[in-house]
């Protein structure tokens, strides 16, 4: 059975910024901080906290600390040696709810251990982590991984990243109306292979819009002329938009071997994708604009049946039997502005 896994976001950011960033966690989904109640001031939130205050739903407490009623209880360990690992696992069976590691220039071998010889007993193991790879790899170790991962980080971006990794990030989708289909002559566009099995009902966001993203089906239905290649997505024109793991947008021109790519279902939940190639040829292109929400967004695709979006009722349809009036899945939501891919939320943009 596999376990709970939970992401602890040690916010590194000033008290100014502090009254922005906690609502922005709350919004993704994040449930738990490591911060000291006390430096929130008057600020409230629904975020439980890990900390050394007895305010605090999760304890840290010191050597003589006792357990508070009502309190989960734990300690912070250093890990410089062996000798620490076995402490941890006399000090935890004492009825510890749950461990911080720290581990000095941060190794795997030592968490390993650590798991090893805890996975058995009733103590969680927390883990602190300081990029997105880190949290990836201590949620992987020995396949059982850690309980939970304390990140440091002072990015909103960042927290998205790893949310989509572990699985836990959703994008809302809507259904659009098709409201133009026109076919706008030869252009390039982009084959996305990536290193993944694509099932059906995924795909990937694509829009000439940042704001309005269609969900552009895999390739694993084939046709009556193609083998089924559910590893590729037949993305859309070079100069298209897709999101990607950390929130940012992408060209697809910019797209290569070694990027990743957000892939999603219909109902939008999220998991990535690393890119083995990507394939750019000229072809004839179909312009597509649809309606959702208040909200109007198109997209440069390839004339050909294997390129299919996906219906609200989970169908699918390709943009050869497109009609004006259907209804596909899109991500859409008010324009905002982008600097190198990274939203600006007071910046003013109108796209046509």
């Amino acid at each position: 059975m596999s376990k709970t896994r939970e992401l602890i976001i040690s916010p590194r950011v000033s008290q100014t910024q502090l009254s922005r960033f906690l609502p922005q966690l709350e919004e993704e989904g994040i449930k738990m901080i490591y911060l000291d109640p006390k430096k929130m001031g008057k600020m409230r939130t629904k975020l439980q906290t890990v900390s050394p205050s007895t305010a605090s739903n999760y304890v840290v407490a010191d050597k003589d600390g006792t357990k508070p009623r009502g309190k989960k209880i734990g300690r912070k360990f250093q890990v410089l040696s062996n000798s620490d690992i076995e402490n941890i696992l006399t000090v935890a069976k004492k009825g510890l709810d749950f461990v911080i590691i720290e581990v000095k220039d941060w190794k795997i071998i030592p968490l390993e251990n650590i798991i090893a010889k805890l996975h058995k007993i009733h103590t969680k193991i927390f883990a602190i982590a300081r990029t997105p790879e880190e949290v990836r790899k201590m949620f992987s170790i020995l396949e059982v991984g850690v309980d939970g991962v304390i990140f440091s980080t002072a990015s909103i971006n960042e927290v998205r990243e790893v949310m989509v990794y572990l699985g836990t990030k959703s994008f809302g989708m809507k259904p659009a109306k098709i409201t133009e289909i026109k076919e706008v002559g030869d252009g390039e566009r982009v084959c996305v292979d990536t290193a993944s099995m694509l099932h059906k009902g995924e795909g990937m966001l694509i829009g000439s819009r940042s704001n309005f993203l269609f969900l552009v089906h895999n390739e694993s239905v084939g046709s009556s002329f193609t083998s089924p290649r559910p590893f590729r997505v037949n993305a859309g024109a070079v100069h298209c938009y897709t999101l990607s793991p950390d929130g940012t947008t992408n060209y697809l021109s910019e797209v290569e071997t070694g990027s990743e790519v957000l892939i999603l279902n219909s109902k939008g939940n999220a998991r990535r994708a690393t890119v083995g190639r990507s394939k750019i040829e000229r072809r004839p292109m179909l312009m597509i604009k649809a309606t959702a929400g208040g909200e109007t967004g198109g997209i440069i695709a390839q004339d050909a049946e294997t390129i299919r979006f996906v219906k609200s009722n989970g169908q699918l349809v390709s943009v050869t039997h497109l009609k004006k009036g259907d209804t596909v899945m899109v991500h859409a939501k008010p324009a905002t502005g982008r600097h190198f891919g990274m939203e600006v939320s007071d910046e003013y943009i109108l796209e046509k």
